[in-house]
């Protein structure tokens, strides 16, 4: 009985970590909209949407790290691994269209990334 106690205490405690890691990613993206305004209107726009960059991409491979715990303690599906993995892809994509200068495509992403950032924390 006690260890049943113990894994559920440890998929709850794995679970807050993912929404809290989901909720920072989306905080994050959503900065990242601010700083591509500032970006467009001020001198400092560049150095803070620059930043504003890695800090997201961080955050991107934190919600991998809380997605792993997540999923193994209860040895529940691997859904929330996959899905914060394709969104380091969808990230590391970011970065690439960002350094490149793609607004094109960049800005479509960011606007998609929010999104489905916003979708997994209302799951969660």
């Amino acid at each position: 009985m006690a260890t049943e106690v113990t894994t559920t205490a440890g998929a709850r405690r794995g679970s807050s970590f993912l929404r809290i890691a989901i909720a920072l990613q989306t905080l994050t993206i959503f900065l990242q909209a601010v700083s591509a305004g500032l970006l467009l209107t001020s001198s400092y726009g560049e150095t803070l949407h620059s930043a504003g960059a890695r800090v997201m991409y961080g955050a991107s491979m934190l919600y991998v790290l809380a997605a792993v715990p997540a999923w193994r303690p209860g040895g529940g599906s691997p859904r929330p691994v996959l899905h914060a993995s394709g969104f380091l892809a969808l990230a590391s994509a970011q970065v690439v269209l960002g350094i490149a200068h793609v607004p094109s495509v960049h800005f479509p992403l960011g606007v998609l990334m929010f999104g489905l950032s916003v979708l997994a924390l209302a799951r969660r």
